[in-house]
């Protein structure tokens, strides 16, 4: 074979790992070798009439509520889990492409992490939705997995660690010891729960309904869940009136936040209390010697981890870019596949 024919082999055969983070309100890719390369909203906007794409990401986030009839903006993931096949597909087709390039030569292997209470069945959907979207061969992981590995901790020894990973859709408790999960749980509870809670606050309080994105957006600036040192904020949004069905505006405080916010920061206390209730008496030494990292976007959350820490009165902390950890801890999965090959999920599908 002459150098060309070398070069053009080598280039189509070379192996590349994309590790996803499916999350219900972002997806983050992981490219062997070049880290995070994408971070985007989980949305897509498709046109009813034809099924069109019309955006991925971004693009068709700023579209949702705003859209005109025949274009449908939506999040295909609910809860951390699939709502929406289809869209699903052509949202991780969109995602594979942009990180691997489109090949009629080559496909990538992929490695997802799901929820740890997910059914065989919503396991199965992921699975054939990468595969459809071109993915050569799809590999699982636990999503606490992930986020430990993400976040650098070491769940190779003896010793225990425990993981709180918050996202837009679950919250994902677990206690990892000797390279595997000893005792975890997953609640439906997570970002998208604590903007719901707003929404319902303000809408009891001040007679007035709030998009999403509004909720976000106080969520972001103001909210907090920290009892002992509040911040003194406020900021003004934008809403409907419900007596008189007219827009209005109104502000609202960082205390209104806390009180809004009680209900799905108790669900989640309440889910780390059980896990740490079944954890044996060994790694719960363990864990009130190295503490209780957070990871996902919820620990940015103000005061999440003091909360955390009142309520089980062990040191909680939050990990270096916390909103990274599972896509990171993808990438490091599929680098030590033979290590985690009993924690991993494997479909393939031929070249």
């Amino acid at each position: 074979m002459d150098i060309f024919g070398k070069t053009f082999l080598n280039k189509f055969m070379t192996s590349v790992d994309i590790g996803i983070d499916l999350g219900t309100a972002n997806i983050l890719a992981f490219l062997q070798g070049k880290g995070i390369v994408l971070k985007e909203p989980s949305v897509v906007a498709t046109d009813k009439e034809t099924g069109k794409v019309m955006a991925v990401g971004r693009a068709a986030k700023i579209m949702l509520g705003k859209t005109p009839d025949n274009i449908v903006a939506a999040r295909p993931l609910r809860e951390g889990v699939i709502a929406d096949y289809d869209v699903t597909q052509i949202m991780l087709e969109n995602i594979i492409q942009r990180v691997a390039g489109k090949s009629i030569f080559f496909k990538p292997r992929v490695m997802i992490c799901i929820p740890s209470g997910v059914t065989s069945v919503e396991k199965r959907a992921v699975l054939e939705a990468a595969m459809q979207a071109g993915a050569a061969k799809t590999y699982l992981i636990e999503q606490p997995m992930a986020a430990a590995l993400g976040a650098g901790l070491n769940i190779g020894e003896s010793h225990g660690c425990m993981v709180v990973d918050i996202g837009g859709g679950t919250s994902d408790v677990a206690v990892l010891s000797l390279g595997g999960i000893v005792v975890s749980a997953s609640l439906r509870v997570g970002g998208d729960k604590f903007n719901d809670a707003i929404i319902r606050f303000v809408k009891r309080e001040h007679n007035v309904l709030l998009g999403e994105e509004a909720a976000e957006e106080i969520k972001i600036k103001i909210g907090s869940v920290n009892r002992h040192n509040l911040r003194n904020g406020q900021t003004t949004v934008h809403g409907r009136n419900l007596v008189t069905g007219l827009p209005t505006t109104i502000r609202i405080t960082a205390r209104e936040t806390l009180y809004a916010m009680q209900e799905p920061l108790n669900m989640i206390l309440g889910c780390i209390r059980g896990v740490l209730e079944k954890t044996p008496p060994e790694l719960a030494a363990d864990i009130i010697e190295s503490g209780i990292v957070i990871t996902g976007g919820g620990a940015l959350l103000d005061g999440i981890a003091e909360s955390i820490q009142d309520d089980t009165r062990i040191n909680t902390k939050v990990a270096e870019n916390p909103m990274d950890c599972v896509a990171l801890g993808t990438g490091i999965a599929l680098a030590h596949l033979s290590v985690l090959k009993d924690d991993v999920v494997m479909e393939s599908r031929a070249y």
